[in-house]
């Protein structure tokens, strides 16, 4: 059954990042697969363990970590969908947003993958979580640095200005 469930939720993974980037020759998605994939692992891992010791302190930073990357997730696409004037993908946007979150971080839609995998990872940090963890973190930079380069093709020197002025993903350190 567990296996079943993992291919199932690969294949969805696969298409999510096929129609969502890779189709449209944005290839951050492959990167992108790989953190969402890392997540998925860390579920499965981990989901027998979701509410046992909740107040450890594992278990409080964890719902802290998946908390804000709701919070993170829901800002970010909101201020796409709204601000950057997308064509049916909502990730291809005409307009370079600014404004909200992305006035401070120019990856809020990744940090949240980063926080849901580390929030998933947390709830029992064992040698095989911490290393989907830290092949999350990776996948989730290499992402954005192949997609930073597409938004410099596509937006120019007005992205290279946004770069200098924005971190990363976190506000004032990266």
């Amino acid at each position: 059954m567990k296996y079943t469930i993992f291919i199932a939720g690969t294949i969805l993974i696969i298409i999510f990042s096929w129609y969502l980037s890779i189709k449209y020759k944005r290839y951050h998605g492959i990167a992108r697969f790989f953190a969402f994939e890392s997540v998925f692992i860390l579920v499965l891992l981990n989901f027998k363990v979701w509410f046992i010791n909740p107040f450890s302190p594992f278990q409080v930073v964890s719902w802290f970590l998946l908390i804000l990357s709701v919070y993170v997730v829901i800002t970010g696409y909101l201020l796409l969908k709204r601000k950057g004037k997308p064509d049916s993908n909502f990730e291809n946007t005409s307009l370079l947003v600014k404004s909200g979150i992305y006035s401070y971080i120019r990856h809020p839609l990744y940090l949240s993958i980063f926080l849901l995998g580390t929030g998933v990872m947390l709830k029992n940090p064992e040698p095989a979580q911490l290393c989907l963890g830290v092949i999350n973190l990776i996948a989730v930079y290499i992402t954005a640095c192949i997609e930073e380069k597409e938004m410099i093709s596509k937006f120019g020197d007005d992205y290279r200005v946004y770069m200098k002025e924005t971190k990363m993903f976190i506000p004032f350190i990266v």
